[in-house]
């Protein structure tokens, strides 16, 4: 643009020059010699005039030299922004970095700070962002986390990603996907997203299904598979082996053994309750408390006494103290004692 401008003034001011020296100063023509040779006799004003050009052209020349150059830097800017824009993205959506090369030192700084940060966007920023990629991002980031489904396909994000995983939990929970879509393509859908599938799947399910998915047990799950057992609505009949193979998928504390049998203990035979927990605790020692509350609960007093007094003297302290008291006829609810 500045070319183009010089150029055209520079071509008005040699033809004033010219124009100038020919109408005012002189018409006359001469020859000169030039490393040897003749040259043509010209008229002075155009001698005049020719040293012009070749400046004007020598500093057209500069100038665009220059120009290009500066472009070129410009250039180097620019494709560094468009990286770091990526890498913006790409620590929104958490995604791992490709590390890129930044060109210019101060894009490369800024570079090395994102791609080692975390960045987690607030509410109200999608609306003060003018870059569209960045943008549509955020959005999709705020759909995502207020329920809704966004299309992630064309970030590439892997099935581990946070931001995957809510966003295939959403997907559930407005029925675009089933859980037997879920469970059985386990490559294509995150264990998380197979565990929140599966604790619905597990209450309505038949034995065979759970035990056949039964890798994505969790708490939660086998809570409600045990709210099914023997219940009015959704039976289960499954046997104490099953229920002794599930359980034991688990890492269950003490105190989980002992809401296992609590949640047992409205439908489940007593015989049978007892005999889960027998089996239970000869397996795993942190189903013991669970076999002494349920032979508590079910005031089975007898093989819960030999228990204790087979135990450390600083075992069960709490099975100890109520059965101290009920030995003094003090009756409390053995629920205030776990």
């Amino acid at each position: 643009m500045y070319i183009k401008r010089y150029a055209l003034t520079a071509f008005i001011f040699i033809l004033f020059i010219g124009w100038y020296v020919y109408a005012f100063v002189t018409q006359e023509s001469m020859g000169l010699r030039f490393l040897g040779i003749e040259l043509p006799s010209l008229s002075i004003a155009l001698w005049i005039v020719v040293p012009l050009i070749f400046l004007a052209l020598a500093s057209a020349f500069h100038m665009f030299f220059y120009s290009f150059i500066g472009t070129l830097k410009l250039r180097k800017y620019e494709k560094d922004y468009e990286k770091l824009i990526d890498a913006l993205v790409d620590a929104y959506l958490g995604k791992t970095s490709n590390d890129p090369k930044y060109k210019t030192p101060r894009y490369q700084l800024l570079g090395s700070l994102v791609a080692d940060t975390q960045l987690i966007p607030s509410d109200t920023l999608t609306a003060s962002i003018s870059d569209p990629k960045i943008a549509n991002v955020l959005k999709a980031i705020a759909a995502v986390k207020n329920g809704e489904v966004a299309d992630l396909k064309k970030y590439a994000l892997a099935n581990n990603n946070p931001l995957v995983i809510q966003n295939h939990k959403n997907r559930y929970d407005k029925g675009e996907l089933n859980c037997e879509e879920i469970l059985s393509h386990p490559a294509k859908y995150d264990v998380e997203v197979a565990r929140y599938a599966y604790v619905d799947f597990v209450k309505t399910a038949p034995m065979y299904a759970i035990e056949k998915y039964k890798t994505y047990l969790t708490k939660e799950a086998l809570f409600a598979i045990l709210a099914r057992v023997n219940a009015d609505k959704e039976t289960l009949e499954v046997s104490n082996e099953t229920l002794v193979s599930l359980i034991l998928t688990l890492e269950l504390n003490a105190k989980e053994y002992i809401a296992v049998s609590s949640a047992l203990a409205a439908h489940m035979v007593p015989e049978k309750r007892i005999k889960l927990f027998e089996m239970l605790s000869e397996k795993k020692e942190e189903a013991m408390q669970g076999y002494l509350y349920t032979l508590f609960d079910l005031e089975m007093l007898a093989p819960a006494d030999d228990i204790l007094e087979n135990s450390q003297s600083d075992e069960f302290l709490n099975f100890k103290s109520y059965r101290a008291l009920k030995e003094c006829n003090k009756n409390f609810n053995i629920n205030l004692f776990i």
